[in-house]
């Protein structure tokens, strides 16, 4: 795709596709670097969830008044101030390491400036792309907008895995590096004025995308049982756990671990653009999501690498038509004027179901095990996705992404 035909040109959406996969790699591999050090600290599950409470903290706080920052401000300078609090949690974290500190609570520190980091830059850049490229081509922006997220979920646990050989100074300098990268990249792109009309801000139009969705039940469905099967059925947070003790594969199988879902996600999206979804839309993510409960268990009880492996990608390929349904059918259903609160919300129910899953499968697996833990939040996943059919028939009942016009 050329994209010389754009507002700013090619130049701009390379940056910009730059600062995308850098901040994601970097996100990935400190990760994976706070996730081995918290257990290597404490070898306690409650612990390893807790990181992912306090990284979800800031988001209730932060990511509607970005959402909104972000359309009266220059986007840049906002995404670039998000990625910069999250190089000052890696710099952080780098000179604990350095200095030798044998304690947790510095960990904990640096998940709240990654969380209020990631909050703050996450809107803003989203809604950088279409400034740069024609209406045309936002589509294909969008698609390889997707392929850097998508990218740096995949080399990011494996790149952080394999440093961890090196040391955390390692692990952490080279998250500084990806931050710093990003925060380059987005202020070269050539500045542009803020959107012209911004409305000033109140209560009631931080909240309206929280309306719009409540009144429309398929979204509704949609985000919520996608929430709700992460925030039983991940593991992510027990995956150092998995990696360290029951598989015994060490900081370089949990970068592969977690890369697995994510392997899965890219080879499904492959298929996906093949062969789109055309028919049975809502029944086809009800499946998808009880598939991904079901793979997830069999992780759990897994004490093979390879099928280990093989399950966490499965996993992330039913996860991705889960998500490629839910991301549709608010891209269609919600009018323009609503798209960036809509989307702001979107973004709170996936950071939820991401960091508050992760404080979940942390403090069951305290309680239970860590096996116990993942086998039941599968199952619990695949409960959930029968208990959807009853308390939303209308996204089971939704055939395809496009609403057919109701008969005159």
């Amino acid at each position: 795709m050329s994209l010389r035909q754009g507002p700013l040109g090619e130049r701009d959406f390379l940056l910009f596709f730059a600062a995308r996969l850098a901040s994601g790699i970097a996100l990935q591999i400190l990760n994976v670097g706070i996730g081995w050090l918290v257990w290597e600290l404490t070898a306690d599950p409650f612990a390893l969830g807790l990181v992912g409470l306090v990284t979800f903290l800031p988001a209730p706080l932060l990511v509607l008044p970005a959402g909104h920052l972000a359309d009266r401000l220059d986007r840049r300078l906002v995404a670039a101030a998000g990625w910069s609090l999250a190089a000052l949690a890696a710099s952080g974290l780098l000179a604990s390491v350095l200095a030798g500190a044998g304690v947790v609570w510095p960990v904990f520190l640096v998940a709240l400036l990654v969380g209020s980091g990631r909050s703050l830059a996450m809107p803003a850049q989203a809604a950088i792309v279409p400034s740069l490229v024609p209406p045309h081509l936002l589509r294909e922006a969008v698609a390889l907008a997707s392929m850097a997220f998508q990218g740096s979920i995949v080399a990011g646990p494996a790149i952080g895995g394999l440093l961890w050989l090196l040391g955390g100074s390692a692990v952490f300098g080279a998250a500084l590096s990806g931050f710093l990268l990003a925060v380059t990249a987005t202020l070269a792109i050539r500045p542009r004025p803020p959107a012209a009309g911004g409305e000033a801000a109140s209560l009631a139009r931080l909240l309206a995308g929280f309306g719009f969705v409540r009144a429309h039940r398929v979204i509704l469905g949609a985000i919520s049982l996608d929430m709700v099967a992460v925030l039983l059925g991940g593991a992510t947070a027990l995956l150092p756990i998995f990696a360290k003790d029951i598989l015994e594969v060490g900081p370089v199988g949990l970068g592969a671990l977690r890369a697995a879902p994510a392997l899965g996600a890219v080879a499904m999206a492959l298929v996906l653009a093949r062969f789109p979804l055309e028919r049975r839309v809502g029944r086809t993510m009800l499946a998808a999501v009880a598939g991904f409960g079901l793979a997830m268990a069999g992780f759990g009880l897994s004490t093979s690498f390879p099928l280990s492996l093989a399950l966490l990608g499965a996993a992330g390929a039913a996860d991705m038509v889960s998500v490629v349904v839910r991301q549709t059918l608010v891209q269609l259903e919600t009018p323009d004027a609503m798209r960036g609160r809509v989307a702001a919300v979107n973004s709170l129910f996936i950071g939820a179901s991401n960091e508050l899953g992760e404080f979940e499968s942390g403090v069951v697996a305290g309680l239970i095990g860590p096996v116990p833990a993942t086998v039941v939040g599968g199952l619990g996943t695949v409960a959930a996705a029968l208990l959807w059919i009853r308390l939303f028939p209308e996204l089971a009942r939704r055939d395809r992404l496009v609403s057919e016009p109701s008969p005159a």
